[in-house]
């Protein structure tokens, strides 16, 4: 039988460019493991990462608006998925290792908590190791998949997903493709999802940004992209010119001022928190209440109990958070049997 990854790999180093990150070169993982007869490494990081728990669980993880009701506004999941299809356009132009960029782009937010960031901020405050969502998807993907066994993916990968916030800077330029990906994903996305939501009037941003990235949320995402890739293109880095970058920072700004602080869009968040610290208060004192699997990881493994119990509620959907909450503290009716 004809080795179909060989192939594959030698398809990579004739076609992508110098600067791309092959699966060949991969430094590997921190177990080895025999090489599949069908797919490169990050071929396999990304079948893995869709074929987890924590990917599927992302479709009922808040975004930006806290469980909406209604079927067009954007989950982590669809968020996840805006990602990796920009990311994999901006790759694909630049000749880059779309294996690598789609495995990041859908891995980058599996350690979000339920309730999008008022979660994170929740856990942050109460457990005194910290929490933050970049280092929990790379503890999601290390640790906590398949039982505790982790999904044992490349550095490669794993560097994507640790460095993908904004002011940081992944090794590879498929890491910063996603980097800058995420922040086009979600700011055009969140606009709409405002519109819908009322809190916007229309998709028209200040004059200057809007002279400079486009009228429309589709001008400007389509300004950011090829940007992105004329910018970018035969250099080694990945970049955006001056006054686009620019443009996408004001944006961003105008952003949290007017969407994600605003007192509408964000009137439940006060309750999301108390929510998650009332769990993380109860477990912490019965930790014995969580699953197997998180106690096994405390008993056998040695891990702290304050960083399980973390792993165990920023796992939670926001609809199993609050079904959870209900069954430990509102009184069911009476009812005879």
């Amino acid at each position: 039988m004809v080795n179909i990854r060989e192939e594959i790999e030698r398809k990579e180093e004739r076609s992508l460019s110098p600067y791309a990150a092959l699966s060949v070169k991969s430094k590997g993982r921190m177990q080895e493991e025999p090489e599949d007869l069908l797919r490169p490494v990050f071929q396999r990081d990304r079948d893995r990462i869709i074929h987890s728990k924590a990917f599927r669980r992302l479709k009922d993880k808040t975004q930006v608006f806290l469980t909406p009701e209604g079927d067009h506004y954007r989950t982590r999941l669809t968020h996840t998925l805006e990602v990796a299809q920009i990311a994999r356009t901006v790759s694909r132009s630049l000749d880059l290792n779309e294996d690598l960029t789609e495995a990041i782009a859908l891995a980058h937010d599996l350690g979000h908590t339920p309730f999008g960031h008022a979660g994170e901020r929740a856990i942050n405050r109460v457990c005194p190791l910290g929490f933050q969502h970049a280092e929990q998807s790379v503890r999601v993907v290390q640790l906590l998949e398949r039982d505790g066994r982790g999904l044992n993916l490349t550095y490669e990968v794993l560097d994507g997903i640790r460095n993908h916030g904004m002011r940081m800077k992944p090794e590879t330029l498929e890491g910063q493709v996603v980097r800058l990906s995420d922040k086009i994903a979600y700011m055009h996305h969140d606009l709409d999802d405002a519109v819908r939501a009322g809190i916007l009037p229309d998709d028209r941003v200040p004059e200057h940004i809007a002279r400079v990235a486009g009228n429309t949320l589709g001008e400007r995402l389509d300004t950011f992209i090829t940007d992105m890739i004329r910018e970018s293109y035969g250099t080694g880095e990945v970049r955006l010119s001056e006054p686009v970058f620019s443009a996408l920072m004001d944006l961003r700004q105008w952003m949290f001022e007017n969407v994600y602080t605003n007192k509408i869009a964000k009137s439940q968040e006060g309750k999301a928190e108390k929510l998650i610290e009332t769990l993380y208060a109860f477990f912490t004192e019965n930790p014995e209440e969580m699953p197997e699997e998180y106690i096994y990881l405390i008993e056998e493994k040695g891990e702290k109990k304050e960083r399980i119990v973390s792993d165990y509620i920023s796992s939670m959907t926001d609809r199993y958070a609050i079904g959870l909450y209900e069954d430990m503290y509102i009184p069911y009716p009476w009812k005879l049997k």
